[in-house]
């Protein structure tokens, strides 16, 4: 008699279970978010339960790359897209104008990851050796942003009155140590060339960093600031979407108190949240 009433509580447990999941499956928005696995998708995570509350299933689904996430909104195989800044977003409607399935833009500014350049052979970009190896990412739009860390510190100088963000390394007017600025290299694997120990320096982004063990604070030569970084990472969407509801709870989620919070605990700096 035990075992009858045990098993027949437990299959009503499991159909209660199944039921509630079919229910709140026929109610519920599914928004589909394509993301980095790091710091990304970990901060929807977060959201996920806080938007089931609000009657949206969210979706998360990862990518390893900075050119799929794009390509699969474009396709409208997911509904946004959470990993890139305005100036990359920028460039890549550049590269795609008159191209109506990448009428892109932002719903709102999640966070900043500052960017750090790393080296095991040298402790300052002071120190870096005349003619050293800059190892760097494939991408027009971090160009600007890491030259302004090395012009900072007073290693090399850009055009006077150029606009940093768009600055080239065509536009550096003085490199007395002649570094070699080098942008061929796909984010992922920078972290490896730097564990490999090749060149003077490699410039790692934040989430790639974070992903391969590296702390994005207290290990780079040199990190550019987080005060005024026009290079926070944004929700991106097809214009018009950003009024949607689901999109705009997302965001707002996204800037809670909570939410925000549990970032500056996880990324202890690595990752810093912004509300705009």
């Amino acid at each position: 008699m035990k075992k009858t009433l045990t098993l027949t509580l437990t299959l009503t447990l499991i159909a209660a279970a199944t039921l509630s999941a079919l229910s709140f499956a026929s109610w519920a928005d599914t928004l589909t978010v394509g993301a980095s696995n790091t710091p990304h998708a970990e901060i929807l995570e977060q959201a996920k339960p806080i938007l089931a509350k609000q009657g949206i299933d969210l979706e998360i689904k990862p990518f390893q790359d900075y050119i799929l996430p794009n390509t699969a909104l474009a396709g409208h195989d997911i509904d946004a897209n959470y990993f890139q800044h305005i100036p990359y977003l920028n460039s890549v409607l550049k590269d795609h104008a008159g191209d109506k399935d990448y009428d892109f833009v932002s719903a709102g500014a999640i966070h900043i990851e500052p960017i750090g350049i790393y080296s095991k052979k040298y402790k300052s970009l002071k120190d870096l050796p005349e003619g050293g190896k800059i190892i760097m990412r494939d991408a027009v739009s971090e160009e600007g942003r890491i030259l302004s860390i090395f012009e900072k510190e007073g290693v090399i100088k850009l055009k006077p009155g150029i606009d940093k963000v768009t600055a080239r390394i065509s536009d550096i007017v003085e490199n007395p140590k002649k570094l070699q600025f080098t942008p061929n290299v796909e984010a992922s694997l920078l972290p490896q060339m730097y564990n490999n120990d090749e060149g003077a320096a490699v410039v790692i982004n934040a989430n790639y960093a974070i992903d391969a063990g590296l702390d994005p604070v207290h290990d780079p030569i040199a990190v550019e600031s987080g005060e005024n970084n026009p290079y926070a990472n944004i929700i991106t969407v097809h214009r018009g979407d950003e009024k949607k509801k689901d999109i705009v709870a997302l965001v707002n989620v996204l800037h809670s108190k909570e939410i925000q919070d549990w970032i500056r605990t996880k990324y202890k700096g690595a990752v810093i949240p912004v509300n705009n």
